[in-house]
C-alpha cells in the first residue's frame, strides 16, 4: 500500500468537485479500492501502486478537460473513468468557455474580424459604440491566451475619467478607490473564471487590474493588456501606455469616440493615436458600427436617437449661452 498525492492546482475545485462534492463521491465509488481524502487543490489517494497510478492519470485527464470547458458532468466522468472519448460540445468558433461551461463566441462579423486581428497582429484597435462587446470580446481572448500559456499574465487597465460627474473623494484604502472605475472589467472576468481561481488570479498577480497611471516606467512582457475606455485618454497617457508593450506581448485598445468624457479643451489620446499610427504595419483595427450592438435591442435604437439628435439642429438651440 502507498500514498500518492495528486495536486489539480490548474482548475477551479469548486467545478471539479461538484455541487456538494457529488463529482469526487462519483469518483471514489468508480476506485472502490482505494482510500482517499480530497481538501483543496490536493486529493490524497492510498492503495496500491499500480491502482494509484491509474487513479491520477485519470484524474489529470479530467483536470485538462474541466480546465477546458470549465465544468465537469457526471458522463464525462464515467467516459474518462472509463476509457471512453467524452462527448465534446461542438462550437467551431468558440473562443473560451465560461462559468458553468457556457460558450463564448463571436456574435457578429466584427467580432469575428477582432478575433482574427488579435491573432494576427500584436496591437489591435476595437473601435465602436456601447454595447457592442468589444471589452467583452477582447477578455475573452486574453483569458484563452492565459489558459492556453501563450502567456503568463493579463493586464487590464482603464483610465480613472469619471463620466460627467464628479464623484468627490472615495472612502477607503486604493483599491477601494480606483475599483468603482475598473468594475466592468470585473464583471466580465467573473463570467469567463470561476470565483475561487480569479480570485487566486488576483492574489498572484497572474491578473492584474490597474488604472493607466499606474502603468507608467513598466516594460509588459509575457502579457495580454487590454486598455478599456481608451478615448479617455490624453495624448501623453497612451503614448506612455503604448510604448508599455514587451516581448511576448499583445494588446487591445478599445474605445467610443462619441463618449469622450475628457474636459473639452483636452485632446482624446485614442484619436490622436489613430492618425498617427494610421500606416504602421502589424497594427489592427476593427471598428464597430452600431448594427454590432449585442445588448439590449433597446440600446441600439437609444444610440440611433443620439446620432440623429446630434446631427439635429435642436441640438444647437440646446446649448448652454456661453458656448452659442
Amino acid at each position: 500500500m502507498i500514498e500518492r498525492i495528486v495536486i489539480i492546482d490548474n482548475v477551479d475545485p469548486v467545478s471539479f468537485y461538484g455541487v456538494n462534492n457529488s463529482n469526487i463521491q462519483l469518483i471514489r465509488n468508480l476506485f472502490p479500492k482505494l482510500r482517499m481524502a480530497a481538501r483543496g487543490s490536493v486529493i490524497k489517494v492510498i492503495g496500491d501502486d499500480a491502482e494509484t497510478a491509474e487513479f491520477e492519470r485519470k484524474i489529470k485527464e479530467l483536470e485538462e478537460y474541466c480546465i477546458k470547458f470549465n465544468k465537469l458532468t457526471e458522463d464525462v466522468i464515467l467516459d474518462i473513468v472509463k476509457g471512453k472519448t467524452p462527448a465534446e460540445p461542438h462550437h467551431d468558433d468558440v473562443i473560451i468557455y465560461g462559468i458553468n461551461g457556457k460558450p463564448i463566441s463571436p456574435r457578429n462579423a466584427n467580432q469575428e474580424k477582432l478575433v482574427r486581428a488579435f491573432r494576427e497582429n500584436d496591437l489591435t484597435f476595437a473601435l465602436g459604440p456601447a454595447g457592442t462587446g468589444k471589452t467583452y470580446i477582447a477578455i475573452a481572448l486574453a483569458v484563452k491566451a492565459l489558459k492556453n500559456r501563450e502567456v503568463r499574465k493579463i493586464i487590464l487597465s482603464r483610465p480613472a475619467v469619471e463620466a460627467g460627474e464628479k464623484l468627490g473623494f472615495l472612502p477607503g484604502d486604493m483599491k477601494d478607490k480606483i475599483d468603482p472605475y475598473l468594475q466592468p472589467l470585473y464583471d466580465a472576468l467573473e463570467d469567463m473564471i470561476p470565483a475561487v481561481k480569479l480570485k487566486e488570479y488576483m492574489e498572484s498577480n497572474v491578473i492584474q487590474i490597474a488604472p493607466l497611471a499606474f502603468m507608467r516606467g513598466r516594460t509588459l512582457n509575457d502579457a495580454v493588456i487590454v486598455l478599456d475606455e481608451a478615448q479617455n485618454t490624453t495624448v501623453h497617457q497612451i503614448k506612455m501606455f503604448l510604448t508599455r508593450l514587451g516581448m511576448n506581448a499583445k494588446m487591445i485598445i478599445t474605445g467610443d469616440a462619441t463618449q469622450i468624457d475628457l474636459p473639452r479643451s483636452v485632446c482624446s489620446g485614442l484619436i490622436q493615436a489613430l492618425k498617427v499610427l494610421r500606416d504602421v504595419p502589424g497594427i489592427g483595427r476593427v471598428e464597430f458600427g452600431k448594427k454590432d450592438i449585442v445588448r439590449h435591442a433597446l440600446v441600439q435604437r437609444i444610440v440611433e436617437a443620439y446620432e440623429r439628435f446630434d446631427n439635429s439642429p435642436e441640438k444647437e438651440a440646446d446649448k448652454p449661452a456661453e458656448e452659442s
